[in-house]
């Protein structure tokens, strides 16, 4: 009889590579990717095998102001080529600094990174009015030389520049998912979906094209977990746990919530779309989905959240 193993999957954001007051070079990166495996490698001393889903906004934005400077001299990338490039790379920084945490601690166990297409309805409505900025500012006059040449919709913002918008469509499948739960259910660590994926409809013919777009990584993180049916999804965020009127005088914490709760402080916009509005959503799919457990809490307390002593969980029912 098979093994039943524990599953766990975390998500956490392009930013704890890549943060805010850090310029960005390969060193800090990787001192950040080896802050990271700390807490991975907790998880797996928890008993759990691990499944890995990162965001890389601020890692595509680089890379395609990088591509903008050196339009002159060679051929920019497509946003779906940037999001595969950057899931190689921060897969790699992710998969080096874990397998060496884990050897200081003589777990010998294997960490792989999938290159991850995952797929979009092409009929979703965000395709209709793109909204999500990436890449670089630009001037008014090569902001337009760019839509007319690369049929891109631009926006100016905040009087700052032109940025590109793309549409941020929810993803319906993961290409490998099979091979996600097989390389998890063997006991390996997964690195999987980096950025949300990187998006492709099923054109006319039946076959994969990419679009540019950007998938939202928690929405393609709960797919995978749903698809795998772990046992935790873990969310990591900026804030320790949930709030509801966050930042009023009567903000009022949310160690648990069931996903009734959830749903109804949803729909009461008590979570906004730019922020926790996306993390709530996918942890009640999830869990209707017929998942267990959501923990939604801050890389610094993740430690003390496994132990119930903060963050905050999503539930099915209360009892």
């Amino acid at each position: 009889m098979p093994i039943k193993r524990r599953l766990a999957l975390i998500a956490f954001g392009g930013n704890a590579l890549l943060t805010e007051n850090q310029r960005g070079i390969q060193e800090e990166q990787m001192k950040n990717a080896e802050k990271a495996a700390q807490l991975m490698a907790h998880i797996v001393r928890k008993g759990y095998e691990l499944i890995i889903v990162h965001g890389n906004g601020p890692q595509v934005g680089n890379l395609l102001i990088q591509m903008e400077e050196a339009v002159t001299k060679v051929p920019p990338y497509s946003l779906d080529l940037c999001d595969a490039m950057t899931e190689g790379s921060m897969g790699f920084m992710l998969e080096r600094a874990i397998t060496n945490e884990l050897r200081r601690h003589s777990i010998d166990k294997e960490v792989i990174t999938l290159v991850t297409q995952v797929v979009v309805d092409r009929n979703d409505p965000a395709f209709d009015s793109p909204t999500k900025p990436v890449g670089p500012f630009y001037t008014r006059y090569r902001a337009q030389q760019l839509a007319r040449e690369k049929k891109w919709t631009v926006v100016e913002d905040a009087g700052r520049g032109y940025r590109k918008v793309v549409p941020s469509p929810k993803p319906i499948d993961v290409v490998p998912k099979w091979i996600i739960r097989d390389l998890v259910q063997a006991g390996r660590i997964v690195v999987a979906a980096g950025g949300g994926g990187i998006p492709v409809i099923l054109n006319n013919r039946g076959l994969f094209e990419g679009v540019e777009a950007v998938i939202d990584k928690d929405y393609a993180a709960s797919l995978i977990a749903r698809e795998v049916k772990v046992d935790l999804f873990i969310i990591l965020t900026g804030i320790e746990e949930v709030y509801i009127n966050f930042g009023k005088p009567d903000q009022q914490e949310m160690p648990v919530l069931t996903v009734d709760e959830a749903q109804k402080y949803l729909e009461e916009g008590q979570f906004p779309p730019g922020s926790m509005g996306p993390k709530i959503q996918a942890a009640i799919d999830y869990i209707k989905a017929g998942g267990k457990e959501v923990l939604i809490t801050k890389a610094s307390h993740l430690k003390a959240a496994l132990l119930k002593r903060s963050g905050t969980r999503i539930i099915e029912a209360n009892g």
